[in-house]
Parts: C-alpha cells; structure tokens; sequence
C-alpha cells in the first residue's frame, strides 16, 4: 500500500490536534483521488489549488515569469491557510474557470483534518502552513495516459503544452519534491 506511511503520521500527528495536510504533485499524478480516500476515511475537509487559479486581470506576462506565477497564491493565503492555521471559519471563494470569476463564499468551519490538494500547494510562501506534507511523482508515460484518458484532445494539448512545463519548472526551482516530508512514486 503506497500510503501507508502517509497514514500512519496523519494518525499520529491527529493525536495530538487538528492537522493540515498538502498534497502536491504533477497533473494526473492522482492528487484528487488520494484527497478523496483520505475524506472517506478521515471525513476530511478537501480544498483544491484548481480552486484558486488566476483572475483575468492577474494573467499579465510579469505574473506568468514567476515561478508558481498562475495559482493566486495571495489569496489562497490571506482567504484559506491563515484563517485555517488560527482555527477559524474559512470564506472559500472557488474561481469559476467557466465564467473567469471568483464565486461567492462559502463558509468551511475548520475540521480535525484539513488537505489542501493540488499543484503549487507547497510554494515557499505557502508551506510554512501545513502540518503535513506529500509528494506525488508520476512517471511522465503514466501521465500521459491519464490525461489523454480524461481530457478531449484539445485541453490534453494545453496540458502537455502550457501547464505541465509550469509544473517541472516550479518543481524544479521550488524543489517541490524535496520539500514534502513524504514522497509516493505512483504506479498503475
């Protein structure tokens, strides 16, 4: 069992109090399935990165020249990691990739086990906030599959063309991997 690790320090680290937990990792490398195991078991709160892409008027070239530039990391900081580390009700306002706006709130009362799931979640900005940590790797074949399984040929292309070389590059500089204390190599 892959996470059986990741288990044993959740419950531990459970003793002792309410835990906040990241899970980061490549596109397709199963970040939402384990955020969903995790809430079947543990009937966590889920929050997702996806949820927290950039507005229209924060897409400029300056923002996209920063390492991790495309998450709204601000925001996820100010609205979700800070509130949620102080043990307070979050505002959860998800951007709507359809309509390019942020929804209106909804209020999350914290629970004894909270994940954050998504790439990005571990940006050195942010990762002084979790408890926890977990690295997923994904073999680039593995990837591949997964995402033309999933996406109509047109988003596969953006992901292999426009978001998975912002991941290697954020991972790569960020030294994402290195900075999780647990790391999963995912296999089928």
């Amino acid at each position: 069992m892959p996470f059986l690790a990741l288990f044993a320090r959740l419950d531990k680290l459970l003793k002792d109090g309410n835990v906040i937990l990241a899970i980061e990792g490549g596109s397709a490398s199963g970040k939402t399935t384990l955020g969903e195991m995790l809430k079947e078991i543990y009937g966590c709160t889920v929050l997702h990165m996806d949820d927290f892409f950039l507005r229209p008027e924060q897409r400029t070239k300056e923002r996209y020249e920063e390492v991790g530039g495309n998450i709204d990391r601000e925001r996820f900081l100010s609205e979700v990691l800070i509130p949620l580390r102080r043990g307070e009700p979050i505002q959860y306002r998800r951007f709507d990739c359809g309509s390019m706006t942020v929804l209106p709130a909804t209020e999350i009362v914290p629970n004894r086990l909270t994940v954050v799931e998504g790439a990005y979640s571990m940006h050195p900005n942010l990762s002084c906030y979790y408890d926890l940590s977990v690295f997923l790797d994904v073999s680039p074949e593995l990837q591949k599959r997964r995402i033309l399984k999933r996406n109509s040929p047109n988003t596969a292309e953006r992901f292999f063309n426009e978001w998975i070389p912002l991941e290697k590059n954020y991972f790569s500089k960020m030294h994402a991997a290195e900075r999780c204390d647990i790391s999963v190599l995912i296999s089928e």
